[in-house]
């Protein structure tokens, strides 16, 4: 006779719930400098598993939540991605947590 513990389902549903809540997070912070114009900056996060990026790739993340803001001429300043392995990069791709920053700015400034 098979008997199956009380604990197991709950096990699985919370691994299955901190993995998804683990895969991916962003957030998005404007600041104004004129009526018209700021500065922004994003982050995503995400976990990659055998060349498999979840939800998506950490940078996708981060542009696509500043984008969807829809202000005037966004402009791309900065970008950075934790870790860059440099050649080594791949051995993230095998397993691993990604962290990028995209902070530019938005709008129209005076001249």
């Amino acid at each position: 006779m098979v008997t199956r513990s009380s604990r197991t389902p709950w096990l699985a549903g919370g691994l299955s719930a901190a993995i998804l809540a683990l895969a991916s997070c962003a957030s998005v912070s404007f600041s104004r400098e004129t009526q018209t114009s700021g500065t922004f900056e994003s982050t995503g996060f995400a976990f990659t598993i055998l060349s498999i990026d979840v939800p998506k790739g950490a940078l996708d993340i981060a542009r696509e939540n500043a984008a969807d803001a829809n202000l005037a001429h966004m402009v791309v300043r900065e970008v950075t991605v934790i870790p860059n392995l440099g050649w080594f990069d791949w051995l993230l791709d095998i397993i691993g947590f990604r962290w990028a920053k995209v902070q530019g700015t938005w709008g129209f400034a005076p001249d």
